[in-house]
């Protein structure tokens, strides 16, 4: 069901007072003069805090600067063509004892008549007197049928040129408003993009946008390929599911899998992990920075942790990246926020086990002996995979792939194998260490670095399998304990 229906059916089932959240006034207002040409086929009057009401002959400038004026002018009009009265901005002004008192008295004048008051705002701001009164709806951002409408008008004015990159447009737009994809779309017609170009102009736009909101961070695939050294079973788990987000999946009735959490030492590759799966299942990649979550005024966490949900959703299909979600959602619940942690907790929970878009989640976690076991619990992820420190043949692969990065004429005249039996108990970002140890040996003397200056790093390095030795064999032991998959 699209939100102008769930409109229809609001308005259809005596909900008389209705307040919208939303950014999109005119988007808003638009939506509401079709339901109210295919609905009711009557007036609409609108209303806004400067100018009173604009729209109609009988009403002009009623109300200017005086919301209570602007309630008694409804509850007094006789005027039996206007159906729905559109109060913008009017959220404002409901918490003001005299407004509350009349919003109620014109609740029952609305109710008589068969009209219906439509209040925008931002934020889910209802007073509880008026709780009982007021419908809340929230105005989603555009769905694919919206987008592919303002992309078709944008491939006419350009005369058809980018047709045959028609339907990855209208991906690249989805998470935008109509206003930002009619701004960007004036940019696309005045900078004359080739049709390789535009499709990362929008992606690096978007990039931009998602970032304002201070707790995601946008990665987009660029199709260069990241290779992750060993996990062999996750990478054929992934593997499996590679075609869940297509349409054959949809006709074939498989399920789009709902996510994975990694739990193993650190630098051994499962945000890396992340990154890699998101350019091979080609969606983008979403970053939630929960750390940014827990700032400001209360109740403004709620509003992030849902901001950030609705974000990943409108984009969808996508991957939701979660890194270190073991230092945010945690059994021992802080106790002197005010339950600011137990409610976010909460909310991402309901997401996790409700959600309905197609949102893949990728969660790590360095262990998960204080999460808390909702989280756990089959519903929430698909599979928990333990990522253990590499084995010696993945080891060796670790080493190739970056010195293939590097020096990818040279890298065979590295001793891959002997490097790779000096590294035990190394994790992947220690080899990339000694490996980068090594090039300042050489750099430092002028000359190519050898493997005899990588194995001097590894001699010289200290990795955290050993300065925390007893965290990370109780981690260990734990994951090979049967009661988790290896990754």
């Amino acid at each position: 069901m699209d939100f102008q229906e769930e409109i229809q059916i609001l308005l259809s089932s005596n909900n008389f007072l209705v307040y919208i959240e939303t950014e999109e006034e005119d988007r808003l207002e638009h939506i509401l003069y079709q339901i109210n040409d295919k609905q009711f086929k009557k007036g609409i009057c609108t209303w806004n805090f400067i100018d009173g009401y604009t729209n109609n002959p009988n009403y002009l400038q009623r109300g200017k600067k005086n919301p209570l004026e602007t309630l008694e002018t409804i509850s007094k009009q006789e005027d039996s063509s206007i159906k729905i009265f559109f109060l913008k901005d009017f959220y404002h002004f409901i918490n003001d004892m005299s407004v509350s008192r009349q919003l109620k008295n014109t609740e029952q004048w609305l109710r008589q008549y068969k009209k219906h008051i439509i209040i925008s705002g931002r934020g889910k701001k209802i007073p509880q007197e008026l709780k009982e009164y007021i419908t809340y709806i929230k105005l989603p951002l555009p769905n694919r049928k919206e987008v592919a409408i303002e992309i078709s008008r944008f491939i006419d004015t350009s005369g058809n040129k980018y047709k045959e990159i028609k339907d990855q447009i209208n991906e690249a737009y989805l998470g935008y408003t109509i206003k930002r994809i009619r701004k960007s779309i004036s940019q696309l017609i005045v900078r004359n993009l080739p049709e390789t170009d535009i499709i990362q102009h929008i992606l690096k736009e978007k990039e931009k946008l998602i970032e304002q909101t201070d707790i995601l961070e946008f990665f987009y695939t660029n199709k260069k390929i990241i290779k992750v050294g060993g996990l062999n079973n996750l990478k054929h788990w992934l593997k499996v599911r590679q075609l869940a987000f297509t349409k054959e999946a949809t006709i074939y009735g498989a399920k789009i899998p709902r996510g994975i959490l990694l739990v193993g030492i650190q630098g051994t590759g499962k945000s890396l992990s992340a990154k890699a799966i998101s350019i091979e299942w080609n969606l983008p990649l979403l970053k939630l920075n929960m750390g940014k979550i827990f700032t400001g005024i209360l109740g403004e966490s709620e509003t992030k942790i849902k901001k950030a949900i609705e974000t990943s959703e409108s984009i969808s299909p996508c991957i939701l990246w979660i890194d270190e979600i073991d230092k945010v959602f945690t059994q021992n619940i802080n106790n002197n926020d005010s339950g600011t942690t137990l409610r976010v907790t909460n909310i991402f929970l309901t997401w996790l086990s409700e959600k309905k878009k197609d949102v893949f989640i990728i969660a790590t976690a360095n262990t998960i002996s204080n999460l808390p076991i909702e989280i756990l619990r089959k519903g929430r992820f698909d599979e928990i995979f333990f990522v253990d420190l590499p084995k010696f043949w993945e080891r060796a692969n670790i080493f190739q792939i970056h010195l293939k990065r590097i020096r990818p004429l040279t890298w065979y005249k590295y001793n891959i194998y002997y490097l790779s039996k000096l590294s035990r108990k190394f994790s992947g970002a220690e080899i990339e260490q000694s490996i980068l140890e090594g090039m300042y040996a050489g750099l430092y003397q002028s000359r190519e670095f050898t493997t005899a200056d990588i194995a001097q790093a590894i001699h010289n390095m200290i990795p955290l399998s050993i300065t925390e030795i007893e965290k990370i064999d109780k981690l260990r032991k734990w994951g090979y304990s049967g009661r988790i998959k290896l990754a």
